[in-house]
């Protein structure tokens, strides 16, 4: 049976990881095992991260609303108990929208849920 030799698979696995990792701080961006070190925890951070921010969305919103609704002197958890009550189906990630884009709009929202 013929001797393989990886030398070109390795070769190719190496530039792939240290392309990867280009811009890393000190030796994680030219040596291979802090690199492939570095890319592992990145790629599990990238990962919890996407459904981190999720719930960051959701507080940001929250905060926004919040604060279009202290200027018509209301607060946002009486608000939306409200909202709730009346079963208007706006959810936050819309209402935060409409808030800051279309802040006549809001005011009128606002009105109807008195």
């Amino acid at each position: 049976m013929a001797r393989v030799k990886k030398g070109v698979n390795a070769i190719k696995h190496r530039r792939t990881i240290l392309k990867m990792a280009k811009g890393y701080r000190h030796g994680r961006s030219t040596k291979e095992k802090l690199a492939n070190e570095a890319i592992k925890h990145a790629g599990k951070h990238a990962f919890n991260d996407r459904r981190k921010k999720k719930g960051v969305m959701r507080g940001l919103w929250i905060i926004r609303l919040n604060a279009a609704l202290r200027t018509e002197g209301k607060t946002y958890s009486k608000f939306f108990d409200k909202i709730t009550k009346k079963k208007i189906g706006l959810n936050r990630k819309v209402m935060a929208e409409i808030a800051k884009d279309h802040p006549d709009t809001f005011k009128r929202i606002v009105e109807q849920v008195k």
